[in-house]
């Protein structure tokens, strides 16, 4: 007998690429209304995409899905043993974000006046290298405060140790871009005694990834 069923195939993975990016946008601590104006779509569309998210993994708050630590199937992380027994080690500060009010004109300063190394540009958002740490300027809704990224070379592994220490983190850990070379960031964060913002940060290499 034919198939007469209607609609989109069932997706390979738990959710759908759409889902993915919304909920590591919500991972990362942006609203429904910041979510829609960075993705170009309705907040309509994205408050759909957060009650699908939930429904397939089973959470039954916005803030249970910040904290699920599912993994995407096409990314390097996935099936990826990792050591929740190994020693915590936070590495060199990899990234320090700090928010300005006009990108383009920060992006000439920085690059121009101080004559740091540019190295991408993603609407409002610019990156420069200062010597192996990477310099994070965001226009708008950036950072109140200047947020230090340590590196780490698990970050799933430095996720569940530091918990085990009591840190508090504000979502799970997400994968933030994919480079046009496979390259992967991914991030957590948390904050100090004090409340001021900090985070953990992994870049994942395919070749990296092959080799484990």
């Amino acid at each position: 007998m034919a198939n007469n069923r209607r609609g989109r195939p069932p997706h390979p993975d738990v959710l759908t690429p759409a889902e993915w990016g919304v909920v590591e946008a919500v991972r990362h601590g942006m609203s429904n209304a910041q979510i829609a104006r960075r993705r170009g779509v309705s907040l309509d569309a994205v408050k759909q995409h957060v009650a699908s998210a939930r429904g397939k993994v089973g959470a039954d708050s916005r803030a249970e899905l910040t904290g699920w630590t599912g993994v995407r199937s096409d990314s390097l992380l996935a099936g990826r043993n990792t050591d929740m027994d190994a020693q915590l080690q936070l590495g060199p500060i990899g990234q320090i974000a700090r928010s300005v009010a006009d990108i383009a004109a920060a992006q000439r300063w920085y690059g121009e006046v101080l004559g740091l190394e540019h190295l991408y540009t993603f609407g409002k958002l610019a990156f420069f290298d200062c010597g192996g740490v990477r310099l994070y300027l965001q226009e708008g809704d950036g950072p109140a405060e200047s947020i230090l990224y340590f590196r780490v070379p698990d970050i799933h592994a430095a996720h569940a140790a530091l918990q085990k220490r009591g840190v508090a983190f504000s979502g799970a850990p997400h994968m933030i871009h994919r480079h046009a070379d496979g390259m992967e960031e991914w991030m957590a964060f948390f904050a100090d005694n004090e409340g001021r913002p900090l985070a953990i940060m992994a870049q994942v290499a395919a070749t990296e990834a092959a080799g484990r």
